[in-house]
């Protein structure tokens, strides 16, 4: 697989290419522990082409119910779904935030692209009723795929996720819901100078807490986004716990010295995020987020 089987979507101005040439160019691994350090270790990162043959690789490998929508379908739908309305203006359906649909590093076909996929997602899981990780999830495989089919397929491996044991993305309010209380309580325990100046600075801490999946899948700058990504393919949702986690912490030392008001915290907290790269590397980021042993796998 080379560029050209995968960038069709890609603005490559926008791409980060340094190390290209020097870095793997192939990963022959199938032990799971030995992936998740090299997940973590960001062995991919730097290859365009790899993580786009390693994306393929664990997304088909993800146990899926039977009757699994895949390229064939979506080619079959996306016409009568779409019709003659540009793809720019498609609307969302209602269960994403319109607001919340990043561009990354696509071009202008790859953005409408991320609505068309979206509709024929939401035509064919009729369940989905609460998913707002949905847009930054079909943007950034679209990077990585060959065309929107492709995508599609990919999307919908991971929302059909059948394993009782691996949870991927929230698809309804009450799990959503039941996330938020979630980090609320890890933040307590595992980060108490954050979440002490949470609750002083916010008349309501779990309001504040409720974006924190917009910070990963909406805020994060691409490649902040595909590094969370890379080893949540692998290790599955208790990553996305600890990322946030760690924003949680870098927020307060770079922003806790600073006067916040409590109308402006959520606010504050995802300009944190998405200018992170001026305060902290995606490198350091992870080695953070290795710290919290009771969500380690």
């Amino acid at each position: 697989m080379d560029d050209t089987e995968y960038g069709r979507f890609v603005d490559w101005d926008k791409m980060e290419s340094g190390g290209q040439e020097q870095s793997p160019k192939v990963l022959n691994c199938n032990d799971l522990q030995e992936l998740k350090q090299l997940s973590r270790q960001g062995y991919w990162a730097k290859n365009h082409s790899l993580r786009a043959k390693v994306y393929k690789k664990l997304i088909k490998d993800i146990p899926c119910r039977t009757v699994t929508p895949d390229a064939s379908v979506y080619r079959d739908i996306v016409g009568k779904i779409v019709g003659k309305r540009s793809a720019s203006t498609l609307p969302l359906p209602e269960f994403v935030d319109d607001r919340q649909v990043p561009t990354y590093c696509l071009n202008s076909e790859g953005i409408g692209s991320v609505r068309k996929v979206i509709m024929c997602i939401s035509n064919q899981f009729p369940d989905i009723s609460f998913c707002p990780a949905l847009p930054s999830i079909v943007a950034l495989l679209l990077h990585y795929s060959q065309d929107e089919a492709e995508c599609f397929e990919s999307v919908s491996r991971i929302l059909a996720c059948n394993d009782p044991n691996r949870r991927l993305v929230d698809q309804t309010f009450l799990a959503f819901e039941s996330s938020c209380m979630t980090f609320g309580d890890l933040a307590g325990k595992y980060c108490q100078g954050p979440h002490k100046l949470m609750v002083a600075v916010s008349e309501d801490v779990m309001e504040v807490y409720s974006d924190w999946q917009r910070w990963l899948f909406g805020d994060l700058p691409f490649n902040y986004v595909t590094r969370v990504f890379d080893v949540f393919l692998v290790e599955g949702y208790k990553v996305l716990f600890r990322i946030a986690l760690a924003l949680l912490k870098f927020f307060q030392k770079v922003r806790g010295g600073q006067p916040m008001e409590s109308n402006n915290v959520k606010r504050d907290l995802q300009e944190f995020v998405r200018d992170i790269s001026k305060s902290v590397s995606p490198e350091k980021t992870f080695r953070e987020s290795l710290c919290y042993p009771a969500l380690l796998p």
